[in-house]
């Protein structure tokens, strides 16, 4: 089973801020279990902690701004983008100001010191969200769109039309993870000339520069103009009928723009608060829409904040009937667990396939047969016996007694031909023969019944 991770220890950046141009100083710290990201002004005692969040985006006009009460914190993306692909789960962002430093517009600084500081595991396991169904999110007047679909990995594609002679349609896609680092972390943020004026203007990019930004002069404008925002950038003058590139440093790729959409989606999807398991699709991307795409997909997840396990009839089982029976001493009618199709040192996952002709159904109830809920705690409970006899050696010579039972949760029925996954995890390791596990009862992606409880496992003579 895959962990959670943090940072082995601290690390900091400095550089100016895109737009405030300001000297800010970012250190990233390892943080505990289940803290998930959390940045923290502290160039001013007693600011907030805010959680990175979707729900905590307060601007999404120039970059991803995280807010909670008048503290802002702007420029997130880059840094959550080189995290949540890294794997780290957990981290603590301090920074001694409104942003966070641009470097140089991309995201391969913070994958370089990441890496050069380490990443160890932790105890919680980590907490994927796994897609199981089509879930997109539009956005009529601009033309973008983000759909997310089932995959076994994350992957992402972008793709990006500029509406534009010199600039046309591009796409980047991401299909393996671990090309991150050379694929899309060295790719810069961009900005086009007739943008620039209206935003220096705003005082929205005072420490823009061709060092951490690709300029594209892609619509042409009067030589005066022109020489006009040379001055202002502080770069040679050029000819204002030839359009190409403003930068000090080439292009890395034709399809940079697109591959830094892709790098700031990725940032933007770290705020869903889960690593995701599924293929993204995005076309014309950009803050606004990455960020109400992952608003829906927070409240997608909270609808199933416990996921049914993945089951597939056509795979063989871990576990089958005669195996099963060869552990349990149970036999009909209180066998209650079909097979088992997961099985780790800490979780099992099993099967029971609810038919007409259970013996139970004949008195509850003739008219309308619903499955006793305390038998779903039974069938709950064998699955747990099976993941603890998994653990000691000559499982066969064990038996399984019930000690308690707590926090039990019935949410709907089961009737005939429903059938029922069992998810149980270990809450602590067997320790004198005694274990405490959770469990839960799924019928499809729903949870039908949970139960906490406690067993006892004895030798037999």
């Amino acid at each position: 089973m895959m962990k959670q991770k943090t940072l082995k220890g601290s690390f900091s950046l400095c550089g100016k801020g895109l737009h405030t141009g300001l000297s800010l100083t970012v250190t990233f710290n390892p943080a505990p279990e289940n803290h998930g990201y959390k940045i923290q002004r502290i160039d001013i005692e007693g600011m907030p902690i805010i959680d990175g969040v979707a729900e905590n985006v307060v601007d999404t006009q120039r970059g991803t701004v995280l807010g909670k009460g008048d503290v802002k914190v702007s420029t997130v993306e880059h840094a959550l983008s080189a995290l949540y692909v890294l794997g780290v789960d957990n981290c603590l962002i301090q920074v001694n100001g409104p942003e966070l430093p641009i470097l140089d517009g991309s995201a391969i600084k913070y994958v370089e010191k990441i890496k050069e500081i380490g990443i160890e595991e932790q105890n919680a396991p980590k907490d994927w969200y796994v897609i199981r169904k089509k879930i997109e999110v539009k956005d009529e007047a601009t033309g973008s769109c983000i759909t997310i679909l089932p995959d076994d990995e994350m992957s992402v594609t972008a793709m990006c039309s500029f509406e534009s002679k010199f600039i046309n349609s591009q796409f980047a896609t991401l299909d393996d993870i671990s090309k991150y680092e050379t694929e899309i972390a060295p790719a810069r943020t961009f900005v086009f000339v007739r943008d620039i004026e209206p935003l220096l203007q705003a005082n929205l990019i005072k420490g823009g520069d061709l060092d951490n930004a690709i300029v594209m002069y892609e619509r042409q404008i009067s030589q005066e103009q022109l020489d006009k925002l040379a001055d202002m950038l502080h770069v040679e003058h050029r000819d204002a009928t030839e359009l190409g590139y403003i930068q000090h440093k080439p292009i890395v790729w034709e399809n940079e723009c697109t591959r830094h959409k892709l790098l700031d989606l990725i940032g933007d999807m770290a705020l869903i608060g889960k690593p995701i398991k599924g293929r993204i699709v995005a076309t014309r991307p950009g803050h606004t829409i990455n960020n109400k795409f992952a608003r829906q997909m927070r409240a997608e997840i909270r609808k199933h904040e416990i996921q049914a396990p993945a089951y597939d009839p056509n795979e063989e089982p871990i576990m089958d009937v005669n195996r099963i029976r060869e552990l349990l001493p149970h036999r009909y009618p209180m066998q209650l667990v079909d097979k088992v199709i997961e099985l780790g040192p800490n979780n099992i996952v099993g099967v029971k396939n609810i038919t007409a002709n259970e013996p139970f159904f004949q008195g509850h109830f003739p008219q309308e047969p619903v499955m006793p809920g305390v038998l779903q705690i039974e069938a709950m409970a064998q699955c747990g016996g099976l993941l603890v006899l998994n653990s000691v050696e000559e499982p066969e010579r064990w038996s399984t007694y019930f000690m308690k039972i707590d926090g039990v949760k019935f949410r709907q029925k089961v009737v005939p031909g429903d059938t029922l996954l069992f998810k149980v995890e270990l809450l602590a390791p067997l320790r004198h023969g005694i274990s405490t596990m959770k469990g839960y009862v799924f019928v499809g992606d729903h949870i039908v019944s949970e139960a906490t409880f406690t067993a006892q496992i004895i030798k037999n003579k």
